[in-house]
């Protein structure tokens, strides 16, 4: 009976400490293998213990490694540390990269089964550069089949589910990342952004999402280098410190890449961050539904305007605003700029035996949509596209930041594969209910979604988007960071 007590109160101890290092984030945990307080073994452990308890039910990750693979990688870098050897702030840290993007080791699905065994040669720069300051790639994090729509299901690996509510959607396109970063499956994450992929999980997960200036992390190397310039890769994390510092790592000109930026990212995140200092006199203009234009769920513009009014009280100016330009217009030229450059992705699999019988009927719309446009259409949008850039900025000239929810409904059901109404109104395309998160990605901008609160019924959180002007992502990093600060006890739940 003692030995047995004892072997319980060991168990106990361990889940204790496991529960501990979970619940960190990516920077502590770096000080703490650093110092030599954790192990990379014990950090791993803990990490695949969660993974195997939890991922099962929720699906966030998939084609994970074999334990002893991982664990073998995890000594390796304990021996370095012994030895005084860094490969930099992740050194030791378990990462799942989105399906999206290629990790060496690792087939790149995009959740699609007529990928499911394509083996990357290289990995991509993003992948190279987080490899580089010293994470352990344990697996990939599931998306949308070819990352279309904001709803994570495929016909590969199945439906991620939310961390906070099981029923429904986690969001997406980088969704398994949201849920996997949620329920502590893992530190921080890696995602992309087309249209709210990194917004809008990160918002109905109740954790931090950034979509970094256009041409900030180079996508790629692809196929096209000059054109395909609306989607961008960029972090995940569960707090602001190790957000900014994954989009360090992410950042940087790369010469395969002429667009991508030559500027650095002048951010470091300070511990004694003052929200009265930061937020003081901060302008931001509340954009909302756009005058009514935009669908939205019942309470959601309430809980992003009570999020609004925590940096209010700090000194912030809020204000409503108008967008000053026509949405509509604005749709039309996303519409034309989406199906110019999905088109061809989907095109290089339609040539594949029985292609069409499976992939998703949207992605098939888009590439037969895609068909019909003429050069003259893509010019006239890409024309609108500049008009509104110019627009945006003379708009952010004026305003610090502007505000708009990181999506129009709250999580949906997880059958539904996205919602044909909002508030009674018909959505007409598969993506027309997360029009809010185009007006940055059009105009190329950085956005920051941050938890914004929670549904009446306790269970569905949202997120709100703050919108800098082009390069100001150190800016969105500051004041996200001192909204934390305001918040932190809000910031800090978890699912249970």
């Amino acid at each position: 009976m003692v030995g047995g007590s004892r072997e319980k109160a060991s168990h106990a101890r361990q889940a204790k400490d496991s529960t501990h290092m979970i619940e960190q984030d990516a920077s502590t945990l770096s000080s703490l293998l650093h110092s030599r307080a954790l192990c990379c073994r014990e950090v791993m452990q803990a990490y695949l213990a969660r993974i195997h308890s939890l991922n099962p039910h929720y699906n966030a990750i998939v084609n994970l490694a074999p334990d002893d693979q991982l664990l073998a990688q995890a000594d390796q870098c304990d021996k370095e540390l012994a030895a005084g050897h860094s490969r930099g702030w992740l050194h030791g840290i378990p990462v799942a990269i989105k399906d999206a993007a290629d990790a060496v080791g690792f087939p790149s699905t995009k959740g699609c089964t007529l990928l499911a065994r394509n083996m990357p040669v290289r990995d991509s720069l993003m992948t190279a550069r987080m490899k580089a300051v010293g994470c352990i790639v344990i697996g990939k994090t599931n998306l949308p089949e070819l990352g279309l729509g904001s709803h994570t299901f495929n016909n590969l690996f199945g439906a991620t589910r939310n961390a906070w509510d099981d029923s429904v959607s986690a969001g997406g396109s980088s969704g398994g990342a949201a849920v996997a970063l949620a329920q502590r499956m893992l530190p921080l994450a890696d995602g992309s952004d087309f249209m709210g992929s990194l917004r809008n999980p990160a918002g109905w997960n109740h954790v931090f999402g950034m979509r970094p200036t256009q041409g900030r992390v180079p996508l790629g190397p692809g196929p096209d280098v000059w054109t395909d310039q609306l989607g961008t890769e960029g972090p995940m994390a569960r707090s602001v410190r190790d957000l900014g510092r994954l989009l360090a790592t992410q950042a940087g000109h790369d010469a395969r890449l002429p667009l991508s930026l030559q500027s650095t990212l002048d951010w470091s995140h300070e511990e004694d961050i003052d929200p009265a200092v930061t937020l003081k006199g901060l302008k931001i203009g509340w954009l909302g539904d756009l005058d009514g234009y935009l669908a939205m769920d019942e309470g959601v513009l309430d809980v992003c305007r009570g999020a609004l009014g925590h940096m209010e009280a700090a000194g912030a100016v809020v204000q409503d605003i108008a967008l000053g330009t026509d949405p509509a217009a604005l749709w039309d030229c996303w519409l034309t700029w989406r199906r110019a450059l999905v088109g061809p992705r989907v095109d290089a699999l339609i040539q594949l035996p029985s292609a069409r019988e499976a992939i998703k009927p949207e992605a098939l719309w888009e590439y037969d949509q895609s068909l019909s446009l003429t050069f003259m259409d893509f010019m006239r949008a890409s024309q609108a596209r500049t008009r509104y850039y110019q627009h945006m900025r003379e708009l952010l000239s004026q305003w610090d930041v502007v505000a708009i929810p990181s999506a129009q409904v709250w999580p949906f059901a997880i059958e539904q594969r996205w919602p044909q109404q909002i508030a009674g109104r018909p959505m007409d395309t598969y993506h027309r209910w997360m029009e809010a998160t185009l007006y940055a990605t059009l105009a190329g901008l950085p956005a920051i979604s941050v938890p914004a609160g929670f549904h009446a019924n306790g269970r569905w959180p949202m997120g709100l988007q703050l919108i800098a002007a082009h390069s100001a992502d150190a800016l969105l990093l500051r004041v996200a960071g001192a909204y934390e600060k305001l918040r932190e006890d809000f910031i800090a739940l978890a699912p249970t």
